[in-house]
């Protein structure tokens, strides 16, 4: 349904404010729905057209059950779309559609300006709704059963991308091939200028046997498959998997929009923080009526509160972009400010700048989460806002605090968010033993894999490949290779 008279006045009030604060964002186009519909939207990730999956009929109902006693509500979803959508729930009172509104507009103006949305699909509302088209096409044609069972296999792959293959080339370019090559014959080891009876001299026969055999090992080598270890799992299935037309499309389906929501996790941090950021300010500074103000402080606290134990993305993202537009507004950075030592003077420092929300706008343009950790977390700010690293106890069954130095808490957030937390899975070889087998390699960074997840993922991995699969990972500081054979699984030392 579309926006009440009311609602709409909100609307262009809201959207004049942002864009006086220099937002730039797509057409934002709002609708009203209950509590029922929020839930249905939020289950399908914001796109109501998706293809029919069980999956998300449990996450409705995890949601609804979730809502009905008082656990979590859900005040608002946007979509990264050219014009973009966003969905208000309508039990909400007007303070709460103010600042929804507000937020919104901050999350339109990050995908639109993030670099790492830059390479998304901006009609992806009428993407989705082809996917679903076809899925629902290949159902009737095949059956239910057999279509979702194999988006079952594709969906527990749906991580094994590579999230930076938008913005980095690590293939080489495949296809300048000499004539040689393209039929397949090596070409011949290059021989120096000589005389006849010089010949065997300069060019001697020991010599160009050997040289001709690198030509023909490099031959070989540029033969194996993969030349190199391929990050995109997924395409490499697409490539060689031996896959009906259908299951193949079904691949593509799961890969392209597993693709299109990657950016949102690597920026969740600094998205949320950014919405946060604008609907505090629009509200405080603008919008925000007297009778207003105990409400909105009512839901803001609660969108800022943090759990023990847990992470909050709004509430980080917002301080830490509050902490940077104090620092450059003070002159807090550059040479002379980093040598400082003085805890005094750097309590005092202030060159009056006004930089501050200059440097916000290049922070929203240039960085993700792991960038903006890295760049940006100081250790006043861990101390100020009293962060610490922790670890899971055996015996007392908790998690416990584990160091308040810095570095490992820096160390700890950046490590989590790496990969989003997910193992890093690359093709090793595409015909290991000479058998066209699936050799996969976990590279390992000090956590090991869950071995449970591992041979299950190992099991669909056969259904695609349709020969034995492996992983070499490994596993209590021992080299190991996991094995499927679609009959049973192995595990064997290195």
């Amino acid at each position: 349904m579309g926006l009440p008279p009311e609602l709409c006045e909100v609307q262009v009030e809201i959207e004049a404010y942002a864009r006086q604060y220099g937002l730039d964002f797509f057409e934002t186009r709002f609708e009203v729905v209950d509590y029922k519909q929020m839930n249905k939207v939020a289950a399908y990730t914001g796109f109501p057209s998706r293809y029919p999956h069980w999956g998300f009929g449990m996450d409705y109902l995890r949601m609804a059950k979730s809502y009905a006693y008082g656990l979590h509500r859900i005040y608002e979803m946007v979509i990264n779309n050219d014009p973009s959508y966003a969905y208000l729930l309508a039990s909400n009172k007007l303070v709460d559609q103010k600042l929804v509104m507000a937020h919104v507009y901050g999350h339109v103006d990050f995908f639109k300006n993030n670099l790492w949305f830059a390479q998304t699909n901006r009609k992806m509302v009428d993407e989705v709704a082809n996917h679903g088209t076809r899925l629902r096409r290949y159902i009737e044609r095949h059956g239910y059963e057999p279509v979702e069972r194999f988006l079952d296999v594709c969906l527990s792959i749906d991580n094994l991308i590579d999230l930076h293959a938008l913005g980095i080339r690590r293939r080489p370019d495949s296809y300048r091939h000499t004539v040689e090559e393209d039929q397949g014959r090596p070409r011949p080891a290059r021989r120096l200028p000589s005389k006849p009876y010089m010949d065997s001299y300069i060019n001697p026969r020991d010599f160009l046997q050997a040289q001709q055999q690198k030509l023909e090992d490099e031959e070989d080598r540029k033969r194996h498959v993969p030349e190199s270890p391929e990050r995109d799992v997924m395409l490499f299935l697409l490539e060689h998997a031996p896959l009906a037309d259908w299951q193949r499309d079904v691949l593509a389906i799961v890969r392209e929009e597993a693709y299109y929501f990657a950016p949102q996790g690597q920026t969740k941090i600094l998205n949320e923080g950014w919405a946060s950021y604008w609907h505090s300010t629009i509200m405080t500074q603008k919008a925000l009526r007297p009778e207003e103000l105990i409400d909105y402080a009512e839901h803001h606290a609660g969108t800022m509160a943090t759990s023990p134990g847990r992470l909050n993305p709004y509430k980080l993202g917002l301080e830490l972009l509050r902490d940077i537009e104090e620092r450059w507004d003070r002159g807090c950075f550059g040479k002379e400010w980093e040598e400082c030592d003085s805890q005094e003077a750097r309590q005092k420092w202030d060159r009056h700048l006004g930089l501050g929300r200059e440097k916000l706008f290049e922070v929203r343009r240039i960085y993700n989460d792991i960038g903006f950790i890295d760049t940006f977390l100081t250790p006043e700010f861990a101390r100020r806002h009293k962060l610490f690293s922790y670890k899971y106890n055996p015996i007392t069954r908790e998690y416990v605090i584990d160091s308040r130095e810095f570095e490992d808490i820096k160390r700890q957030l950046l490590f989590s968010m790496t990969n989003f937390g997910q193992p890093i899975i690359v093709v090793q070889d595409a015909n290991h033993g000479n058998r066209g087998e699936l050799l996969l390699r976990h590279q390992h960074e000090g956590v090991d894999l869950h071995v449970g997840w591992a041979r299950e993922t190992l099991d669909n991995l056969y259904t695609l490949w349709s020969r034995p699969v492996h992983v070499e990972t490994v596993i209590d500081d021992e080299p190991k290779r996991l094995s499927y054979d679609g009959k049973k699984r192995t595990e064997k030392r290195l």
